[in-house]
């Protein structure tokens, strides 16, 4: 029998599954099917170990050392002080009144920033997830347009978003040509702060409304024509069938965006570079700044901040399993 070019190229495999195949039954019986499983898992486990919780311990042993020095053995332990110099403040809601207020203005932004970014890309996304599920043309195509921004890395996100809102960019050109007066974007902190809002809901939408698309086109088609048939109105029928049917991957999304929004970064750094002033300066920046930028580096205050973030995020996560558990009952 003639074989073909398939089974050559696939020779060696074969061959290595082979070669395998004696050690790994002699596992299984030693260990039984729970050893098998650990054995596929050990790999994963490994990786996750050397990338993910290895510079977790490290950060923590960070952020109770003090000094400038890279190595942790050659920083002196401090204990709680960074942790108490970051939460030692007079009242919360004035960050002029915190020993650090740097961190508590960036607190602050972030949850401005957490409020309209995730209300605004949930509304966004609702909206366009409604129409792409209706029948209009060319659907496959507005699908991938809307979707493209996600593909596009956050730097040149943030690049072709500076570009078109500095001073002599094109969104001012146009206004210019509309009769308009121009808008100094990037250098105001009220039209900045809207900047960095627009341009990570436009970078991000598409991915949510993927989710919420997901959702829509799970839901049966004969409540809407049993609606229809009724004469119910079509706001009636948004309340009463489609968000009670989508609230899972509502929340999905919610979570989600929540947990994208707190790690802002890249795009605004990229964008305003947390100017001006500090009204576009984010957590993840403060961190950025304190540990790795600034002249004065201070490695440890930069650890206890990600260490307070990385516990906001647990928190987050764990809203999410929570609901994502009491959806799945329902």
């Amino acid at each position: 029998m003639q074989r073909g070019v398939s089974y050559w190229v696939m020779a060696p495999l074969r061959w290595l599954a082979r070669m395998a195949d004696v050690p790994l039954r002699a596992w299984q019986r030693l260990t039984g099917q729970g050893g098998m499983i650990a054995l596929f898992l050990l790999p994963n486990m490994a990786i996750f170990t050397v990338f993910v919780l290895v510079p977790l311990v490290m950060n923590a042993l960070y952020s109770t050392t003090g000094g400038v020095e890279f190595f942790l053995a050659d920083r002196p332990y401090i204990g709680s002080d960074h942790y108490q110099r970051l939460l030692d403040c007079g009242s919360y809601l004035d960050p002029l009144s915190c020993r650090d207020d740097m961190f508590w203005t960036a607190v602050w932004n972030t949850a401005r920033f957490v409020i309209f970014q995730v209300g605004s890309i949930i509304l966004v996304a609702m909206i366009t997830a409604l129409i792409l599920n209706r029948a209009i043309p060319a659907k496959a195509f507005w699908r991938a347009v809307f979707f493209f921004p996600v593909l596009l890395s956050p730097v040149v996100v943030g690049l072709i978003w500076k570009w078109i809102l500095q001073r002599q960019g094109l969104a001012n050109l146009g206004m210019v040509e509309l009769g308009l007066e121009p808008v100094n974007w990037l250098t105001e902190r009220f039209w900045a702060f809207v900047a960095a809002v627009g341009v990570s809901v436009w970078a991000h939408m598409g991915f949510y409304t993927l989710i919420l698309l997901a959702g829509l086109q799970a839901i049966p088609r004969d409540l809407y024509e049993a609606a229809e048939m009724d004469g119910t109105p079509p706001f009636r029928v948004f309340y009463r069938i489609t968000l009670p049917l989508l609230m899972p991957n509502l929340l999905v999304v919610l979570v989600l965006a929540l947990i994208r929004a707190v790690q802002i970064f890249d795009e605004a750094y990229v964008l305003t570079g947390g100017g001006p002033g500090t009204s576009t300066m984010f957590i993840t920046q403060y961190i950025y700044e304190v540990g790795f930028a600034n002249l004065l580096r201070n490695p440890g205050l930069a650890a206890a901040a990600s260490i307070l973030m990385a516990g906001v995020l647990v928190v987050l996560t764990l809203i999410q399993l929570w609901l994502s558990q009491r959806a799945g009952k329902r």
